[in-house]
Formats: C-alpha cells, structure tokens, sequence
C-alpha cells in the first residue's frame, strides 16, 4: 500500500465515461462558471463604484461576491480542464491548495451570511440603533472577522487532513479535493482527529444557522407589524429567498460532511458537493441584488459605461451617431427614433 510519503498526485472522479459526456460537462461547468463571473463581477463592481450603494447593507455584498468568486473559481476551473483534457490527475500540493482555499472561502462566506443576517436585523427591528451598531469600523471589523475566521478553519484543517498518513491509495472520488473523500485514503483510527475538527466545524455552523434562523424570525415579527402591505411583499420576497439559500448551502455540506459510510454512493456524494460548492455562489448574484432596484441600476450603469467605452463614445463623428443610438441621452437603451413623415396635403 502507498503512503502518504509516496503519493505525488491525486486522480480525480471522471466527469463521465465516454468522451462526449465529457464534453457535455465542460460546456455545462463552463456556463455555470461564467454566469457566475459575470454576475458576482458586475455586483463587485457596481457596489465598488457606485457611491450611492456605499453603505453597510452592500458593504457586506460586495464582501460576498467576492468570496463566491473565490469559492467557485476553486473547484470548476479544475474540473473543467480534467473534462476537456480527458485527465483526472491533480498534484498532491494542487489537492492541498485547492482544499485550504475552498475552505477558506466557503466558512468565510457562511460568517458572513450570519453577520448579514445580523445587519438586516438591526436595520429592520432598531432601525434607530443602526448608524451606531453598523458604522464604517464596526462594519470593517466584521469583514475582517469573517474572513480571518475562514483562514483560520481551513489552516487547522488543512494542516491536520494532509498529516495524515494515507494508505488507501491515491483515488479521490469527488470531482474536486473533498476532506471527506481524503479521510477515506487515510490509515484506520488515525483521521480520528480530523473528524472531532469537522464535528466541531459543524457545531459552529449549526450555531451560525441557529442565529440566521432566530434573526430572521425576529425580522418576520417586525416585517407583520408593518402598516403597508407592499413593504411586507418586499421584505418576504427580499428575506425567504436568503433563508432558502443559507438551509440549502448548510444542509448539503452537512450531509457531505458528516453522513455515514454506510449510505456513501459516488452519485450522491457528487450531487452534494455540487449542490454546496457550486450552486450558492452562482445563484446568489440572482438572490442578493437583482430583486433590488439600486443594484439593478448601478449594474446597468456598469453595462452601460461599459457599452459606452466600447463604441469610443466620447469621440466625434459617427461614433456619436451610434452611441446615441445605443444608450440614448441619458446613458439607457433607448428604442431607434420613429422615423418623419413628410406632411403632404
């Protein structure tokens, strides 16, 4: 049997067993990945540039698309290669990297999602306390906790997963470097301690989720005192969709997590590691900020400029012409002008 010592890479789960399926895969990851670029980047960048959305609330999302950036740029780009290049091979310090940076971004992401939850509760149920719990330093030491958190939790467990001793060969049956499927390459009776970290990882997510709940509870309570019916609709339509993702994302890496061998099967495992690594940052641009008018329209002022510098706008000519024809006067696409009709008697 190899041990740890010994092994130089890692073979991957083949994402399908003939070459066509594999094909199917990457253009499939490939579509994922890049809607999830291009909505995490025009969020960044619209929180980032836009003055009016320089407030905790977006402070915070601006935070979140970043990291979801970081989470799935972790795990797709490889399995995407390995499905266009026919390949399952991922060297053993690419499988330590892409471990400690999946981690990393994933529980940073989670304490943010509690710290949000925990601004949308003082915004909503003490609206009076807000500008003194949620100002500039207390919002930046609350990123910068969220983060730190995060790279605290993946050393430890990075560190710890990879001293193992692994003499179960080489084999990981996940489409990217899961713990899980490590600790099962591990010697018996020597990952024990691996997995009281992942119990304990686990206790404080379950923790984290507890207070999203409980926040949310209270934001409800408020949101039905409300005298407007329409500010009800938006407050339920803006908080269950965020309750959704989060019991999503929780459940699923739990399962991943902690489920016992006995029900292990590849399929399943690699539906739950797709159903919390992948599909929460690519929905959540969708979930966070499209059903929000401000982000919509500092996006659309992102495409805009964008369309503008493109079309060399601010130049002379016919350039002009065609500008205003794509953005209109006042920067928005605006239908072509309807054409004269000579008046004749």
């Amino acid at each position: 049997m190899p041990n740890s010592s010994s092994i130089s890479e890692f073979l991957l789960l083949p994402l399908g067993d003939t070459r066509q399926l594999q094909l199917l895969h990457f253009w499939l990851l490939l579509g994922i990945y890049l809607a999830a670029l291009l909505g995490n980047g025009l969020i960044s960048t619209a929180v980032a540039c836009d003055r009016r959305l320089h407030t905790p609330m977006y402070f915070f999302l601006l935070n979140l698309a970043l990291l979801d950036l970081g989470c799935i740029s972790t795990t797709l780009p490889r399995a995407m290669a390995n499905a266009l290049w026919d390949t399952r091979a991922i060297s053993y310090t690419g499988c330590a990297a892409q471990v400690f940076f999946f981690l990393f971004f994933i529980s940073a992401e989670f304490s943010l999602l509690t710290i949000m939850s925990y601004d949308r509760y003082v915004a909503i149920c003490k609206p009076l306390h807000y500008g003194t719990l949620m100002d500039s330093r207390a919002c930046a030491t609350m990123a910068a906790a969220a983060w730190g958190t995060g790279l605290l939790y993946s050393l430890l467990h990075t560190a710890s997963t990879f001293s193992l001793p692994l003499c179960q060969g080489n084999v990981v049956n996940q489409f990217f470097c899961e713990i899980p499927q490590i600790l099962k390459l591990s010697c018996s009776a020597s990952y024990l301690r691996e997995v009281v970290l992942l119990f304990f990882g686990a206790s404080l997510g379950f923790g984290c989720f507890v207070f999203i709940v409980v926040s949310y509870v209270q934001i409800f309570l408020a949101v039905l005192g409300m005298p407007s019916e329409q500010g009800r609709h938006k407050a339920f339509s803006t908080c269950l969709p965020h309750l959704a993702v989060v019991s999503l994302f929780l459940s699923t890496a739990f399962f991943a997590n902690l489920k016992p061998p006995s029900i292990s099967s590849p399929l399943l495992d690699l539906t739950m590691s797709f159903l919390y690594s992948v599909v929460p940052p690519a929905v959540n641009p969708l979930i966070y900020s499209m059903r929000n008018q401000k982000v919509k329209d500092a996006v659309w002022k992102v495409i805009t400029k964008c369309v503008s510098q493109t079309f060399d706008c601010p130049s002379f000519g016919i350039h002009d012409m065609k500008c205003s024809f794509l953005l209109g006067p006042y920067g928005a696409a605006q239908p072509p002008p309807p054409q004269q009709v000579p008046y004749t008697r």
